[in-house]
Order: structure tokens, then sequence, then C-alpha cells
């Protein structure tokens, strides 16, 4: 078992709050990927629940147990960190059965721990070498090994890929979503990079000074955000946010448009991802503009438009865009993706 419950938890240093009244609930078994800016608290907030931060107010449950004054070895929890903080001088798989070791265990015991980590991981044929003879992403993996053997009620990663190359970092989220999926055991991961938290998580918290600005499967927040932040901070490019006036059943775009729309209230500003518009001739659509710079990707390009008063608007095309720099463009909005939002920054629904 391992379902971890937040209750109005709080971190102060001195007068200065860090978190503020987080209330969280996961699920024995589920993955749970924190994330938001520098600063957000995401990693205080992990280590609060490792033990390795002490909380000011609130209460940590684990499987139901109040574990908010006890020591990080009585919580039953293994960390990955950034670091590996493996022993140079040991070999992986001494490396993996270390703590095992430390903690009295029959060699017997260890040896069967440390071969079913390394078969899960792919480290078999790695056992005997040292730290300095393998990749970083195979340090990466005893790291994990020497977690997994401890059996712990719950994995706690913070930002364990950030010092690994981009392929490095690709082989490695395989990795632990493989991982996930054998041992089903329950996973609070810490992230700044979008990609991991899109491609990992059963569900995201998305933090912001603190508190939480909203929690969701990644679909969830890509698709129906509850805010202007978690709009903008989730997806990449970000999502176009365009100034905007409603009433009557229809939005109006400063120098443009507009369009139809049915909301429950007010909105000052239009939300569409680049994906969710399309181009056309100029005076076609909501709105027009003209094309700044074309970013050929591949699959993907990329034409950033300058929409003069309405400011810069990234549209995604295809490798086959025909547009080049200077062209005169109509932008036309899927209605079915258009969000909408308040002078609160708040999501206005329909």
């Amino acid at each position: 078992m391992g379902a971890i419950t937040l209750r109005a938890v709080e971190k102060w240093y001195g007068d200065v709050q860090v978190i503020k009244g987080v209330d969280l609930e996961i699920q024995d078994g589920e993955f749970v990927i924190f994330v938001g800016p520098s600063g957000c608290g995401k990693s205080t907030l992990l280590r609060m629940i490792g033990g390795l931060e002490e909380t000011s107010r609130g209460q940590i449950l684990i499987d139901g147990n109040d574990v908010t004054d006890h020591p990080p070895a009585k919580r039953g929890l293994s960390m990955v960190f950034q670091s590996y903080a493996l022993y140079p001088h040991m070999s992986v798989a001494q490396n993996m059965g270390f703590s095992l070791k430390t903690a009295g265990a029959p060699k017997a015991e260890i040896d069967s721990k440390v071969n079913e980590a390394a078969r899960i991981l792919k480290l078999e044929p790695y056992l005997d070498r040292r730290p300095k003879d393998l990749s970083g992403g195979q340090r990466q993996r005893v790291a994990i090994g020497r977690s997994i053997v401890r059996d712990p009620t719950a994995f706690l990663f913070d930002e364990p890929l950030s010092n690994l190359d981009a392929a490095l970092r690709v082989e490695m989220r395989y990795e632990i979503a493989k991982l996930s999926q054998n041992l089903n055991t329950t996973m609070i991961y810490v992230t700044h990079d979008q990609i991991e938290a899109m491609t990992l998580a059963d569900r995201i918290v998305v933090l912001e000074f603190g508190t939480i600005a909203q929690i969701g499967t990644p679909r969830e927040l890509y698709e129906r955000p509850a805010n202007l932040f978690v709009a903008q901070f989730i997806g990449s490019p970000k999502m176009n946010i365009l100034p905007c006036t409603t009433g009557d059943g229809r939005f109006n775009l400063e120098g443009g448009r507009g369009g139809d729309y049915a909301l429950s209230g007010n909105a000052v500003s239009v939300g569409a991802r680049p994906e969710h518009i399309s181009l056309g001739e100029e005076g076609e659509g909501n709105c027009d503009g003209t094309v700044d710079v074309v970013e050929y990707l591949g699959a993907d390009t990329y034409v950033i438009i300058d929409g003069g008063p309405l400011g810069q608007i990234t549209v995604r095309g295809s490798s086959q865009d025909p547009h080049k720099p200077g062209d005169r463009v109509g932008l036309v909005f899927d209605p079915q993706w258009q969000l909408f939002f308040d002078a609160d920054g708040l999501a206005v629904t329909a």
C-alpha cells in the first residue's frame, strides 16, 4: 500500500511561507508529477513528504498513518535525487545492495533483490562494473535500482533526469514508464520538464507560488486548463492568449473580427493552442496578421505571426507549409477548442 495524503500542509522559513496550505490525495499505485516554475515549492513539498524537510503545519499521512513527525527512515519511502550519489569504489551490485547490507539482511536476500532489480532495469551485464565505467543513463538506473531493492511504500523522484543529455532523457523516460507499469508502486516525481510530466504522469499537480493551481490528467490540463497560469505553463509552444471583449454571443478581438461563443459569463481574453489555429487568406477567419518567422522542425512547422495590437501568435502547420516572412494571412480559430478567461484569469465555461 502507498496512499499518501497531505492535509493543509505548510512550510515556513522564518516569516516566509513557501508552501501555503496544500491538500492532496495520492492513491496507491498512482504516478503523480509535481510541475511548476522555479521557486514554486515543488521540490520542497517532495522533501516534506520524504521527511527531509520539517512540516511547519498540517499533516502528512501514509496509508492513513500520521507520519508528520517521523524521521525519513520510519516512513518507508525511497528517494532518487538529481545526483546519482554512487560509491565510486563499489561495484554496481554492491551499490544497489548497500542499504540492505547495512540493515543486516542475509547475503542470499541481498543477492536475490539485487538480481531482480538488475533484471527490471536491464543492468545484469553491468553488475561487476564500477560507476566510472557506466554511462549517465546507466548510473541513474543504478540509483533507481538502489531504491527498488528496499521495496519501498512509494518512490520519490527529484528531477532525476536533469543531468542527462537529450537522447538519454528520452531513454530514461521510457525506463521509468516501464518501471511504473511493472512495479505498480506509488511514485511522486518532480520536474520542470513538461514532456516528462505529460508522458509519464497519471495525474499532474501544477504548483504556483506554494499553492496548487490545478490537478488533473495530462489531457485535462492541456485541453481544459482552469486558469491562465496553467493554460500558458502546460504546452510547448504555449497557448496563444489574445485580449477580447464579449457580448451578445460574440467575442471581438482588437483589430480583428472575433467570432461566436457560448459562455456563462464575460471574458477578457481568448486562448487557442497553436494546433487549433489554421492559416487562410487575409480577411478570412477571426483576425489577420503578418508572417514574422517560420520555424521548420521536420514533421512540424511553427509559423509565428505578428498580430499587430494582438501581439505575437504562434500557429502549428505541416512540414509542407508554404508561408514565408512578410506574407499577410488570415487566422481561423477552431471554435471547438477556443478557451475564454475572465478578468481574474479564471476559465469561463459555457
